[in-house]
């Protein structure tokens, strides 16, 4: 089965349709930059561009750099403050013809990770971390997420933890591999004080280049990149847009019930 997904991003919007039931891209994704200022008439016309390059008049679902309650964004940090308090499915959907299932992009990038990737039958508390223009993150507990959870914007050292500590700061202040690994340092031990997960996954751009930084962080908890790299967000959106809400717990699988053999008396009668 085939969705499409769209990852808004604070510097490009990319998508592509989605086998949601390998949790692979089913075409090459196809990225425009995101307009400057992103304000939701210009963002929302190149969405429709990504979507109308591939011919796809079906469901979307989008990701977006923001809160997300019920569709509506909440905070924006890295687009226009235009968008706080507006209906980012409503906006959206008035322009793609198959409507379309909105969420945070680290959440979208987090459920895709969990689902396919790198968190995959993982238990416990694992926290999915995004590091690109801005500082993404998905909370997950035995699998279940815990949406919204916006921690890149914990204050470190006085400063909000992505200005010193995404991929964006480190080419702002360039910085080399190893000392952008002092900061992720600092950033993810906090992490841990908070929360001491099981496992943290790297994501978000800087996860195609987790070779020449990961063996400089220093933290406790075991730490992998995202195999699903920077495709996570659309694969992810791609499969809310599928199956819905993922914050919703999942049944307990129970076993069926065993009525107790019948007993016999003396004879072979049944009593």
């Amino acid at each position: 089965m085939q969705v499409f997904g769209v990852d808004i991003g604070g510097t490009g919007i990319k998508g592509a349709p989605v086998d949601i039931d390998e949790g692979k891209l089913a075409a090459p994704r196809f990225r425009l930059p995101t307009p400057q200022p992103a304000e939701p008439a210009a963002v929302s016309k190149t969405v429709a561009d990504v979507v109308a390059h591939f011919g796809w008049t079906g469901a979307v679902g989008a990701t977006f750099p923001a809160v997300i309650k019920g569709g509506v964004a909440r905070t924006a940090a890295n687009v226009d403050p235009g968008w706080v308090n507006t209906d980012v499915a409503g906006v959206l959907g008035s322009v793609l013809p198959g409507g379309v299932a909105v969420l945070n992009d680290a959440d979208a990038a987090g459920v895709a990770e969990m689902t396919f990737g790198a968190g995959r039958d993982v238990g416990g508390v694992v926290i999915m971390t995004t590091f690109g223009t801005g500082i993404g993150t998905a909370l997950f507990l035995h699998g279940q997420l815990v949406p919204n959870t916006e921690l890149g914007h914990l204050e470190i050292g006085g400063h909000d933890a992505e200005m010193k500590a995404s991929d964006a700061a480190r080419e702002r202040d360039d910085l080399s591999w190893e000392k952008w690994a002092k900061r992720v340092t600092r950033y993810l031990s906090a992490l841990e004080a908070l929360l001491w997960p099981d496992l943290i996954i790297i994501g978000g751009g800087a996860s195609r280049k987790a070779d020449r930084f990961l063996d400089h962080l220093d933290v406790r908890t075991k730490i992998v990149p995202a195999q699903l790299q920077n495709e996570a967000g659309i694969v992810g959106a791609a499969l809310f847009a599928a199956v819905g809400d993922q914050t919703r717990p999942k049944a307990a699988v129970r076993p069926p019930r065993r009525r107790p053999p019948a007993t016999r008396p003396p004879g072979g009668r049944r009593p």
